[in-house]
């Protein structure tokens, strides 16, 4: 029995012991930073954590009033207009949070206890470059993920390296390193980048490099 829990078998235990532990601690970032695209996907309180920008448009009502609601794209300056009230500030808000504006305003001298729900009718759209035979612009559906985003820009061309992509968040002046799979989430916004694979990387060097050195060697 003491051979069988020696100093090796113990220090293996504790490696374990410390990778499940690590593991463990991992998973609630993990979980945050995809819990709004599985939210989405249900519908649920993901849209109200959802923070508005440009090009995405709600839906506002406004209970017994049907010609102050409607449909509203949020503009360049981040806003929205509205019938009496006028510009609204809608960049940067949640659904809730928009809400509770349109609401504070129409109180403000127009309607008395003004109940207003505000709903994301389309998201802003997310953008595919790099190696895809389509590259361009795409409307958001929920649930997106990277092999949907690559799909959408005709799939990869014969350069790509088809395991990587990389993701520039809306916001963000930093692009993440992701895997190109079903898990990866694409958000509204979103700048996802196909990059070349590594020989073709290398090819676009070495062939301009062969021929420099083949126009020496000739004698030119």
């Amino acid at each position: 029995m003491a051979k069988m829990f020696s100093s090796p078998f113990r220090r293996g235990l504790a490696l374990a012991g410390l990778f499940g532990a690590a593991l463990f601690l991992a998973m609630p970032a993990a979980a945050d930073e995809t819990a709004w695209a599985n939210g989405a996907q249900s519908g649920g309180s993901a849209e109200q954590s959802y923070r508005l920008g440009t090009g995405d448009k709600v839906r506002v009502t406004v209970y017994g009033e049907d010609d102050l609601g409607g449909e509203f794209e949020i503009d360049g300056n981040g806003a929205i207009s509205l019938p009496l009230i006028g510009e609204v500030t809608a960049a940067g808000e949640s659904a809730s949070s928009l809400e509770q504006q349109i609401a504070t305003k129409l109180a403000d001298g127009y309607l008395q206890n003004p109940r207003v729900s505000v709903a994301i009718s389309t998201y802003r759209p997310f953008y595919v470059i790099g190696q895809v035979n389509r590259p361009g612009q795409f409307p958001y559906v929920n649930g997106m993920s990277a092999l949907n985003a690559v799909a959408l820009a005709g799939g990869y061309t014969t350069q790509a390296n088809e395991g990587t992509i990389y993701v520039r968040r809306n916001g963000s002046p930093r692009e993440e390193e992701l895997p190109a799979d079903q898990m990866t989430n694409i958000l509204p916004g979103d700048v996802v980048r196909v990059p070349q694979s590594t020989f073709w990387t290398v090819m676009s060097v070495a062939g301009p490099l062969a021929g420099l050195a083949a126009f020496h060697y000739s004698g030119f």
